[in-house]
């Protein structure tokens, strides 16, 4: 069982791997045994990642590249292949969302949802999928092996509950919209998983995507976790490093004769 869940001498992408859940993923796999290339808008110095992943500095490299911008990912996955071969798993994690405390422009009512919004959010957590994937996934189906691991959300399955925010036109005097673009971005990753996953499986490349719940951070407001949680059968939101196991395994051989899978890891959320 243990040689069936390594990722021992493999080389992992991970988009957006500085940021909350990326760290996590990268510190897991990197623990693993596996070689993590980190793909960030932002540089990273060696000092940087020696204090933000101590211990693991010599699985751990952080290559700038922006998931919307193809040329730069080509130049970080050639610079990947020159330093440690071609990848073996891909974790398209880099994603955005409104802020809950953004402007009242960016959580307005869908009739005046400003386009350039929606543009950012689908640019970044869809299109920039498909572009990682054409750069990483086409080296991946050139050795005839891979997995490729989207990260998706319980909102790509399901509407946002607009009544989890009705606190906040009380509150502030100013009404709080989920906006559509997030749920649209995650939505469209779904049918993109399958998409690869059938027209990449005769090169044994794998596709799956994982929707996850809500993770605790400590940032929102009480009001909408107490309204959040009485929807949620578990009755608590995830731990920051919960979701590394489903990670762990779509990498692994543990999931050979998975693809095209939504493995959704949500406390119950979408089970009512």
């Amino acid at each position: 069982m243990d040689k069936m869940f390594s990722v021992e001498g493999r080389v992992a992408v991970v988009t957006g791997g500085l940021g909350q859940l990326g760290t996590q993923f990268s510190k897991s796999l990197a623990s693993a045994g596996a070689k993590v290339a980190i793909y960030s808008r932002r540089p990273f110095t060696a000092k940087q990642i020696a204090e933000k992943f101590p211990g693991l500095e010599d699985n751990i490299r952080v290559y700038e590249a922006s998931v919307t911008d193809k040329a730069g990912l080509a130049a970080a996955t050639d610079q990947v292949i020159a330093d440690w071969g071609v990848p073996h798993i891909l974790v398209n994690n880099a994603g955005i969302d409104s802020k809950p405390d953004g402007s009242a422009d960016q959580n307005a009512p869908f009739e005046v949802y400003p386009q350039k919004y929606w543009d950012e959010i689908i640019d970044t957590n869809l299109t920039g999928v498909m572009l990682t994937s054409q750069v990483v996934g086409t080296k991946m189906a050139e050795e005839m092996r891979g997995s490729i691991i989207n990260v998706g959300s319980m909102y790509g399955m399901v509407s946002p509950n607009q009544a989890l925010y009705a606190y906040r036109l009380e509150r502030d005097g100013v009404p709080f919209i989920k906006a559509v673009s997030y749920a649209a971005s995650k939505s469209g990753l779904l049918n993109l998983t399958r998409y690869l996953a059938t027209y990449w499986a005769p090169k044994k490349v794998r596709c799956n995507i994982v929707s996850f719940g809500g993770v605790k951070t400590g940032s929102y407001d009480k009001e909408f976790i107490d309204a959040f949680l009485e929807r949620v059968p578990l009755g608590r939101q995830a731990e920051v490093d919960e979701y590394n196991g489903v990670i762990r395994f779509l990498a692994s051989d543990a999931s050979s004769y998975m693809t095209g899978s939504n493995v959704v890891v949500d406390g119950g959320f979408t089970a009512w």
